[in-house]
This record gives structure tokens, C-alpha cells and sequence, in this order.
């Protein structure tokens, strides 16, 4: 099976946010289980698009919908360990995008994970998928578009 290889561009990191490994994000092979990894994008994520100004669900229904993850770890974090969880957009379309994910344990500064979060703007009320809002789309005016 082919690997994954997922990079950046690094002009494209807008935000970043520092998480600490709980003890309960521990697995039986004493490092970061990869659930909690998980919760823990969704939470870099949810604060990235807070401070952007983008709310959850939006008064007539629109918001922000997960359509896939793709993660490749690089070195185990353990409890206690401080990661910084720098996050960015990519790849727009009409649609949605990308959010991207480096994330890195600051003490030694070792890699520990990238990722990529697809999303598409879902209509909550309507339930279809709906076009970027347009003032989504001028909070990041350097981002690459696909077609």
C-alpha cells in the first residue's frame, strides 16, 4: 500500500494553538492514540475558524462539514507533552477547501503529525452542500484554487 505524504505550503499557516496529551489520550502502547490525536485537530480546527470570526452554523443554517482526514505521525507524543498545532487552508473550490495541520512537540521541536481535514459548506436546514460564502473566502485571499 502506497504511503501518504502530505505537505504544505508555508505561506499558507494561518493560526496556531498549543494542546497539552492528557493522560486519558494515552493508549496501551504508552504514546498519543490515535482517536485522541483526532479529537485534538478537530479542537486546533475549531479554534482556528473561532478566531476567524466563522461560527459553527451560521443564522440561516450554513456552516463547515468534514468530508475527510488523511494523518501521517512522525514521532509519538506522551502524556504531558505541550504540541503546537499550526493550521492553514488550501486546495479551494467552489465548494470548500482544505485545513491543514503540522504538528509539532516545541521542547525538541520534533515533528509529530501532519494532517488534512477536507471541507465542504453544508446547509444545515436545507441539508445540501453549498457554495463558499463570500466572506469565508476574503479571509484568505492567497490560497490556491483547484477547479
Amino acid at each position: 500500500m502506497a504511503r501518504l505524504k502530505l505537505e504544505f505550503p508555508e505561506d499558507q499557516f494561518y493560526f496556531s494553538t498549543q494542546l497539552t496529551v492528557r493522560v486519558t489520550d494515552i493508549n496501551g502502547a504508552n504514546h498519543l492514540a490515535n482517536d485522541s490525536m483526532i479529537s485534538m485537530i478537530s479542537e486546533a480546527r475549531a479554534r482556528f475558524l473561532y478566531d476567524f470570526g466563522v461560527r459553527e452554523t451560521e443564522a440561516d443554517g450554513t456552516g463547515i462539514i468534514v468530508t475527510d482526514l488523511a494523518t501521517t505521525y512522525k514521532a509519538e507524543a506522551h502524556a504531558r507533552d505541550h504540541l503546537l498545532f499550526e493550521v492553514g487552508v488550501m486546495d479551494f473550490n467552489k465548494y470548500g477547501g482544505d485545513i491543514t495541520f503540522r504538528i509539532t512537540r516545541p521542547q525538541d521541536q520534533a515533528l509529530v503529525a501532519m494532517a488534512k481535514s477536507g471541507f465542504v459548506f453544508f446547509n444545515y436546514k436545507s441539508s445540501q452542500v453549498v457554495p463558499m460564502p463570500e466572506d469565508f473566502l476574503a479571509k484568505f485571499p492567497r490560497v490556491n484554487w483547484l477547479d
